[in-house]
Order: structure tokens, then sequence, then C-alpha cells
């Protein structure tokens, strides 16, 4: 890139920062660990392979980031932020705010590209890539699908448990643990057991991971999780905690959440309301008690599987954090 234009130095600080200043790296510790347990040897190669979803990753945070809003992502502005300040700090003409957007859009995609140059220049053989590569197309395609069925969530007004679920299963769910899980057991040539294994595995903790995200976007501390406080509340997110909200609520309380949850006025009084309302009604404990038969669901699952020892541990370790972490 710097070959080709000093003015693009910055957007490569900005992306090498934005992948490696922070993140749990759980996508391709899954992928790595999903590898291991179907008999595959540890290598560079593959640790260059899987590290390509960390590329998937930053592309759908930096875009989710402009979708949101968010002026905050691990603690630094968003990249969408970023750029608007540099905008305005050289005096460039037009609108900073609209640059800023601009560049997230080219920097998120631009992230999509690696992840496929990542994914095939590991040096790892061309048939395991070939095997791979329909788990990667598949887990790029649910992710989008997911975020675009969370924005009409949003625009809809849609409060139901189902469509959430759905949108966590597609967004989170699979994207995080499933789908990474299978991308290692196809490059290891899995026998179908096992594969199924990490399906049982890595659905229901990948949907217990976003509820945990669900709790943490309204009850989260900020110096923990990097984002203001009760981001998700002024978002306007239809998270099942919300829904389960909704479902059980006074009739005051649901008005409450109506008439505060996504609004551009949404000050530190009427996120305080909104929890009263959200702890009031049970859903705060009710998706806690779902995280719960959902994390044990998984771990039954993975104990049963019939797979590496080192890997079982490891992934039974990875449920653990991914459910019960603070940021």
């Amino acid at each position: 890139m710097a070959g080709v234009d000093s003015a693009l130095a910055p957007v490569a600080d900005a992306i090498e920062g934005f992948v490696l200043r922070g993140g749990k790296r759980l996508r391709p510790a899954f992928g790595y660990w999903g590898f291991r347990g179907a008999g595959g040897h540890d290598s560079d190669q593959v640790v260059t392979a899987l590290a390509a979803l960390e590329l998937v990753q930053a592309s759908a945070l930096i875009h989710d980031d402009l979708i949101d809003r968010s002026d905050t992502r691990r603690g630094e502005p968003a990249v969408h932020r970023r750029f608007a300040v540099s905008h305005r700090a050289q005096g460039w003409a037009g609108d900073a705010d609209g640059f800023g957007e601009s560049a997230a859009v080219l920097l998120g995609d631009l992230c999509l590209v690696w992840s496929d140059e990542l994914l095939h220049a590991g040096g790892l053989d061309p048939a395991a890539i070939s095997r791979a590569r329909p788990v990667f197309d598949e887990m790029r395609t649910e992710v989008t699908i997911g975020q675009y069925l969370d924005v009409l969530t949003q625009a809809t007004g849609d409060t139901s448990v189902e469509r959430a679920g759905k949108v966590a299963r597609l967004k989170s769910a699979k994207y995080t643990v499933e789908r990474p899980l299978l991308l290692g057991a196809a490059l290891a040539d899995a026998p179908a057991p096992v594969a199924a294994a990490y399906s049982g595995y890595g659905l229901p903790l990948g949907e217990a991971f976003q509820l945990r995200d669900d709790l943490l976007g309204v009850f989260g501390d900020p110096a923990l999780t990097g984002k203001p406080a009760g981001d998700d509340l002024r978002e306007g997110k239809r998270t099942y905690l919300v829904a389960a909200a909704f479902e059980s609520a006074t009739e005051s309380g649901r008005g409450d959440l109506l008439r505060l949850l996504g609004s551009p006025e949404l000050d530190a009084a009427g996120i305080e309301r909104l929890r009263e309302v959200i702890v009031g009604s049970g859903a705060a404990e009710r998706t806690e008690r779902r995280i719960t038969v959902l994390l044990e669901s998984a771990l039954s699952a993975i104990e049963a599987a019939p797979i590496e020892g080192e890997a079982r541990t490891a992934l039974i370790d990875l449920a653990h954090a991914a459910t019960t972490r603070t940021d």
C-alpha cells in the first residue's frame, strides 16, 4: 500500500491497529482447536489460514460500528470516527462525517478481501483449502444476512423472542463458534461424527456467547467492554434480553421500552429506567438461566465428542471463557 501512495499509510495503520490492538481471538481459537480435535497437527500454516477469521471479524466490527453509529470500539474511536477526526484536523473539504463513513465502508471491505488472501496464502495443501472454502463462504454469508436482519428488526420494531433468536444464531452463534469449528474440521478432513459433535457444541455455545454479549451491552462496565454504558439501548437493539423484557414487563414497563429504546435523546436517567424495567420483568434472570442451560448442552456435546483429549480440554475452557466474560 505504501508503494501505491503515501496517503494510504493511515489506512494500513488503522487496520493494523484495529486487528492487533485488542479482541478475544475466539474465532481463530475455535477454528484451531476444531482442527486439532479432528486429528490435525500444529503448524504455522494452519495458524496463518485460521487467522483469516480475525480479518473477517475486523470487517464485521468496522461495518457494525458504522451501522450503529457507535463512537468507540475497544476503548478507542471507532474507525469511522477516527477518519472523521482526521478529516477535520487536516481541514479538508467536504463533510468530515461523510468522509469517515466512506472510509469505514472501504476499510471493512479491505479486511474482507484480505481474509480471502490470508486463507489461501498460508501455505496449506490446496486440497485442504478446497474442503474448507464452502464453510468459509457460508459463514460470511450467514453473518452478513444476520446483520441485515438485525437492522431490519430495529426498523420494524419486531420484539419477538423468535426473531431475536434467529438474529443471534446467524449473526453470532454460528459465526462465532460453529462455523470456525467446522472450518478447522474441514481443514483436517474430519469424519462426519466429529463435525456433528462440533455443531452440537457450537450452536448452543454460540447462542450463550451472544446472550452474554446482550447482557454486557446493557449492564457491562465501560472500562472493561470498551463501549459506553447502555450502548445497545441507545441503538435500539432488539436482543433476546429486550424481547424477554417486552414479554414479561408490566404495561408501564412496556410503554417505557417502546418510548425510550433507541431514542436519540436517551440519557443516563433513561438508561437507568430501561435497566430497571429489564431487571424487574425478570428478563435479565431469564437470560442468565438460558446461558446456563445452553452452556450445559454445549459441554455435554463436547464431552461425548470423538475428538482428541487436549482439544476437548481446550474447548471446555473456551466454553467457560466465552460465557463468563466481562468484556
